[in-house]
């Protein structure tokens, strides 16, 4: 069997990171990812994470690093998580979400992730502890609300 590879985009930003709350399939809905996808045939997983992250979030971003694992979404799909650093535009919910939140590393369990996203973001949130990704940020929160329009 063939296993392609599911990309999570780490997306950080001033010391934070993205979180989007699913709003399909129904069973996934509600619960907070990395916004991402398929790595299609003949595309590599960097490109796939740029493609991924203007489709779903209208964004320009620059893949950065792999998070070390992978973790098994359903039979022939895996998750690879990598970091990406935003480069242009204002993340909205144009695909599969109705809701961005951005996350320093001390808010980062105060979304209800799906669980193949948690390893991921826990190294994630080690590295922005770190400083790494755009400073120590943290303290300043914004949130994005719902629908396409990502006003304050």
């Amino acid at each position: 069997m063939t296993v392609r590879v599911v990309v999570g985009g780490a997306l950080c930003h001033e010391g934070r990171l993205l979180a989007a709350r699913r709003s399909a399939p129904p069973e996934l809905a509600g619960r907070w990812e990395l916004p991402g996808g398929k790595a299609e045939p003949g595309e590599s997983v960097p490109e796939a994470l740029v493609r991924e992250l203007r489709e779903e979030l209208g964004v320009e971003a620059e893949p950065l690093e792999r998070i070390p694992g992978e973790w098994p979404l359903r039979p022939g799909l895996v998750l690879h998580v990598w970091t990406a650093a935003l480069l242009s535009g204002e993340p909205a919910p144009l695909e599969d979400h109705d809701e961005l939140r951005w996350l320093g590393p001390d808010e980062l369990d105060g979304v209800d992730w799906l669980d193949q996203d948690r390893p991921g973001v826990a190294e994630v949130g080690r590295r922005l502890r770190d400083g790494r990704y755009g400073g120590a940020g943290g303290e300043r929160r914004s949130r994005l609300h719902r629908g396409s329009h990502g006003g304050a």
